[in-house]
């Protein structure tokens, strides 16, 4: 029998996609600004429309890797009961996103036409 994965992909970090919408945005900022002002990560602005795959309006929050047994946790408990979207980074955009993904909430679906398999760089 052979090993299905011949090689395992290096997750240099994490996505999460807090999603809102006009009722909800304050509420998103507060969870995205106190996940800021907890942990060493990268909140993005505050997008009023989707943006990329995402088919709500969202709020990135970037993290190493070796936060995700402090941010995970933290967001599931923390989220306000708004949908977060959560992915690798890898390289593989595609894959992170379709197949390497976690949801916290409702699934949502995401335009997957959009994304590249290979990804830039991320700064993290």
């Amino acid at each position: 029998m052979t090993d299905a994965i011949t090689t395992v992909p290096v997750i240099h970090g994490y996505h999460a996609h807090v999603y809102f919408n006009a009722d909800t945005l304050g509420l998103a900022r507060g969870v995205c600004e106190a996940a800021a002002a907890r942990f060493p990560l990268k909140m993005g602005r505050l997008h009023d429309k989707p943006v990329g795959p995402h088919p709500d309006w969202s709020c990135q929050l970037a993290f190493r890797a070796a936060l995700f047994a402090d941010v995970v946790p933290w967001l599931a408990l923390n989220r306000a009961g708004l949908v977060v979207f959560i992915h690798p980074i890898t390289g593989n955009d595609l894959l992170d996103h379709r197949d390497r993904a976690m949801w916290m909430g409702a699934v949502r679906g995401l335009d997957l036409s959009v994304l590249p398999e290979h990804a830039e760089s991320y700064d993290l």
